[in-house]
């Protein structure tokens, strides 16, 4: 895996044209949604090789409030050697530099995160501006980003304020989203919209729209602490308000779920979903992430049954 090197987002003037246009048909979108994991199936090795692909682009994340050192630590010795050897050789793979995209964690722990790191291409990411909720000062937010950067972040998932959204304020979010990204300097800009908290699919698709308008390089459905995180229907909304500000600008976006994505097989129907409505290029971690933690224990699990025939016991699969 390499660092991102395509040209980045460098969004475009708020044009209130694009957002008003923008409209959403939510049956339609959830019946899409309902075919996406039922109208093919992916098998054996063909199964195999959707998984690891799927290793390689996971944001391995720990945000809990007891996290310690020594957890981050395990966290990051994982991500470096995400698959076994044993199961790695069997898969015909024992070569492979296999690792995730990235390991994302509070500030806090950055600096335990990036002395573990050191040496590899697995990008460090940050959450921040007062995550989970977002309501600490502005100014304190934007100085949250850029500690986070001095300390070593490459990447910040930053969470937007949700009111902008309630008060269709695009001017207010659009302001938020765009110092935040000036604030980034290099690093590159996950927002988060926090969609089980947004109410509509038209809201999430117009937050999404001015989001990438402010130079998001990434669009992100939840915190994973929301009631409601990454659904189908939300995913639909989001990429496709991707593959609309592309068709305006010509800039790809990327695309990263975030919560209750824990099975193989959710990676397996979000991987198809992205390939058809985006195309191959959101298959690679610089425009598509998973946000997850025990994912790749279920990941693992898979594999190890289709090497074996028998299925292990998860706890066989910890994270450290």
């Amino acid at each position: 895996m390499t660092k991102q090197t395509m040209n980045r987002n460098p969004g475009t003037e708020l044009n209130l044209a694009w957002i008003n246009n923008i409209q959403t048909n939510t049956s339609a979108t959830e019946r899409r949604a309902a075919t996406l994991g039922t109208r093919r199936s992916i098998k054996k090795d063909h199964q195999a090789a959707w998984l690891i692909k799927a290793i390689g682009l996971i944001d391995l994340t720990t945000l809990a409030g007891d996290d310690t050192e020594q957890r981050v630590r395990r966290l990051c010795a994982k991500a470096k050697n995400p698959l076994r050897q044993d199961l790695k050789d069997a898969l015909g793979i024992g070569d492979m530099n296999l690792t995730t995209a990235a390991v994302c964690v509070y500030h806090d722990m950055l600096a335990t995160a990036h002395k573990a790191l050191e040496g590899t291409d697995i990008h460090l990411a940050a959450v921040s501006t007062g995550f989970p909720a977002g309501l600490t000062p502005h100014e304190l937010k934007v100085a949250e980003i850029k500690a986070s950067v001095a300390a070593g972040a490459d990447e910040i998932d930053v969470v937007i304020t949700r009111k902008h959204v309630f008060k269709q304020d695009w001017q207010a979010l659009y302001d938020e989203v765009k110092e935040y990204r000036e604030a980034c300097g290099g690093a590159h800009l996950k927002t988060i919209l926090a969609t089980g908290e947004l109410a509509t699919l038209r809201n999430v698709a117009k937050a999404s729209m001015v989001c990438m308008m402010a130079g998001a390089d990434f669009i992100k459905t939840s915190t994973g602490k929301e009631s409601v995180n990454a659904t189908l229907p939300v995913s639909l909304t989001m990429i496709r308000q991707i593959r609309n500000y592309l068709h305006l600008t010509g800039f790809k976006v990327g695309y990263k779920p975030a919560g209750g994505i824990s099975k193989a097989k959710d990676a397996l129907v979000y991987l198809s979903m992205m390939k058809e409505e985006l195309g191959n290029d959101w298959l690679e971690p610089e425009l598509f992430r998973f946000g997850a933690s025990s994912l790749l224990g279920d990941i693992e699990r898979q594999l190890e049954h289709h090497v074996t025939g028998h299925y292990s016991a998860a706890h066989r699969h910890a994270m450290g």
